[in-house]
């Protein structure tokens, strides 16, 4: 029997056409007297915070561009971004968008992380909710580093790197399969007491991708070419949710459409999610953990460098890069799927991946009418 879904209260504006901007008035109906991860501050502080994004963009922009502003991941310190000779940046590259934006994103999260209801240390958590983060938070010792990893967010070549960094891998280019959980620590395999005292004086970080985007990457990848995910999940979904296949023993789970995906995603408990598709805010906990940098996957190489330099990471350290077999999710790929699919499954999947919208300033994605005939 499947899991009871979760009642939303998605419903269209009054007078609205067909494919017009999503209502979320009545958005995320919480059961009372259930504790989640992914209880909701308040809404009107959400759609403000969404509907004046840019606005703000462009007001911070107007007040930066005359004024010494101390970037938001130094610390208070101005920190320049070349390291050496090889991949470097020159101090006049440093740029300034990007400590814009995470301005914004630090004080987006500050004020909707203050919300009463929301987890404000690790320990406020659940047992579940616990474990998940402490099972994607990797340690450094030598570099005094958390980097909390989540798929399809370059987590494959971020391990890279701390394997580089512990001396298990010669360099970031070595042409080896990636061992996820090997010659790496884990934040889950330490004493409570050694926990605290990494997470009160070690640097902490994490990388986040737009959410639409990050989801399909990961069903493009894990049901088109990961036959494992084909077996383990694709064969259950086809026979839930495409007619007539309930009981057919040679279904392979190797055609799985995006829209059997968002159905399966919508009878899921985002706490009990697999990994690669659990929002970003229930795998790294945002609020509960006090993060000193959030990149982007959208920034990724800029980004990727300023982390290194800060943790103090040796100049041949570099992030690596793509690989050449490696096809990307474009914009017109995220616009392609979720205009073809139909929206009530898009405004129902929306709340399960609000906070990552929210938290790390992404737009919602435009799904009118007339953006989608384009």
């Amino acid at each position: 029997m499947l899991p009871r879904r979760q009642e939303y209260g998605m419903k269209r504006s009054g007078g609205a056409r067909s494919g017009s901007v999503i209502n979320f008035r009545s958005a995320m109906k919480l059961s009372s007297g259930r504790r989640s991860s992914a209880v909701l501050p308040s809404l009107l502080t959400f759609l403000v915070i969404v509907a004046s994004g840019g606005l703000l963009l462009m007001i911070e922009k107007g007040m930066l561009n005359g004024m010494e502003t101390p970037s938001p991941r130094s610390n208070g310190r101005r920190l320049d971004f070349h390291r050496g000779q090889a991949g470097g940046r020159s101090p006049d590259a440093a740029d300034l968008e990007s400590q814009i934006l995470q301005e914004i994103r630090n004080r987006t999260i500050k004020t909707m992380c203050s919300h009463k209801n929301m987890p404000h240390s690790v320990w406020s958590l659940s047992p579940l909710q616990r474990k998940t983060l402490l099972q994607h938070v990797l340690v450094n010792d030598e570099y005094r580093f958390l980097y909390c990893y989540v798929p399809k967010v370059a987590c494959s070549n971020w391990k890279r790197v701390l394997k580089v960094l512990n001396g298990a891998l010669e360099n970031v280019d070595v042409n080896i399969k990636m061992d996820h959980r090997s010659d790496l620590v884990f934040l889950s395999s330490l004493k409570p007491e050694e926990i605290r005292y990494r997470l009160k004086h070690y640097f902490k970080f994490m990388f986040v991708r737009e959410p639409m985007e990050r989801l399909l990457s990961a069903y493009r990848n894990k049901f088109g070419e990961i036959e494992s995910y084909q077996k383990k999940y694709g064969v259950e979904i086809i026979k839930r949710y495409r007619k007539g296949r309930a009981k057919d023993a040679a279904i392979t789970g190797d055609d799985v459409t995006f829209a059997e995906f968002v159905r399966y995603l919508l009878d899921e408990d985002v706490e009990r999610m697999n990994e690669h598709w659990m929002p970003i805010y229930n795998l790294c906990q945002p609020c509960a953990v006090s993060y000193d940098f959030i990149g982007s996957y959208e920034r990724l190489e800029s980004d990727a460098e300023f982390v290194l330099q800060r943790v103090g990471a040796p100049p041949h350290v570099h992030f690596p890069e793509r690989q050449t077999w490696y096809k990307p999710v474009t914009m017109e790929t995220t616009h392609y799927y979720l205009c073809s699919l139909p929206q009530k499954l898009l405004r129902e999947l929306l709340p399960k991946y609000i906070l990552d919208f929210s938290l790390f300033t992404y737009p919602l994605p435009n799904t009118t009418t007339a953006h989608c005939r384009h």
